[in-house]
């Protein structure tokens, strides 16, 4: 395991991660001798102590992140009650693709809920008619409409997943996130198909603008989340998330390394991009969207 390596990786989603340490020598100053310093390096228990040491003050509890997913997915599984309520799906192909999901949103509520308890934590809860659950009055009366809510949410779930994944780093919880996460991202591609439009984010795609896409929230969100089912903790915001029409990674300005053959929208469709938890609750975003 070279410990340098995984550091330099995680700043590619956490560009502050460096910042957070006194410094690469001082990381293992306090260690004693190299074959120690060698010995824990290797070993998962004293990278999650450090990066625990490392976000202190700037990161929730471990049942703060999952209840945070568990707010989604709870927001996601009425969505898609919703819209197979609503009787606008047009073919069985449609009807099958949405009850698929809404299945796989429903088993990740039941999956967090477990895990939270198990942890000794209280998640927060939703039904048809109470807690978490998705907003009736911007529930869209189309079938297209439906659609392109579902690919916002989707493509939220996404971003907002990868955003909390250093937070739990060095617990058997980040295998629970990442399972989660890559199914969301396989929704997020499906929803996309169905609506005739690239599975993958692009710059140049016919909701390239909407707030889910960029990032940034204004004035100074707090570091509470209080929803009708249940409350949790968030970091504190500090700057803004890279827009999905970035770029720019871990420092290499990829249009100018790939000019003679790629655009800045193929560039940009590359990459997916993380969003804070202050800008995934944001009214303008998932958080506008709650009863």
């Amino acid at each position: 395991m070279n410990f340098f390596q995984i550091i330099d990786q995680l700043a590619a989603v956490d560009p502050d991660v460096l910042d957070r340490f006194d410094s690469r020598r001082a990381v293992f100053s306090s260690l004693g001798s190299a074959a120690k310093r060698s010995a824990l390096a290797a070993t998962p228990l004293f990278l999650g102590a450090l990066f625990q040491k490392a976000y202190a003050g700037t990161k929730s509890t471990p049942v703060d992140v999952l209840n945070y997913a568990l707010t989604l997915e709870l927001l996601e599984a009425d969505f898609y009650r919703l819209f197979l309520a609503a009787g606008t799906l047009p073919n069985a192909a449609a009807t099958a693709a949405i009850t698929q999901i809404k299945k796989h949103e429903d088993a990740h509520v039941a999956l967090l809920t477990r895990t939270i308890q198990a942890a000794g934590g209280t998640p927060v809860t939703g039904t048809a008619t109470s807690g978490i659950r998705f907003k009736p009055s911007a529930f869209p009366s189309t079938y297209a409409g439906q659609l392109q809510v579902a690919q916002l949410l989707e493509d939220t779930g996404v971003r907002a997943y990868k955003g909390r994944a250093a937070e739990l780093v060095g617990t058997t919880l980040l295998t629970t996130a990442l399972q989660i996460h890559s199914v969301e991202a396989r929704h997020a591609a499906h929803i996309r198909v169905m609506r005739g439009q690239r599975p993958w984010v692009s710059n140049t795609d016919d909701v390239a603008t909407n707030p889910t896409y960029t990032s940034g929230v204004t004035g100074t969100p707090s570091t509470q989340v209080t929803t009708p089912g249940g409350a949790f903790g968030i970091p504190a915001y500090t700057k803004a998330s890279p827009a999905e029409n970035n770029t720019i990674q871990v420092n290499l300005p990829l249009t100018t390394a790939l000019a003679t053959t790629y655009d800045a929208a193929d560039v940009a469709a590359a990459f997916d991009e993380y969003l804070q938890p202050a800008e995934v609750v944001d009214a303008s975003r998932a958080g506008g969207l709650l009863a």
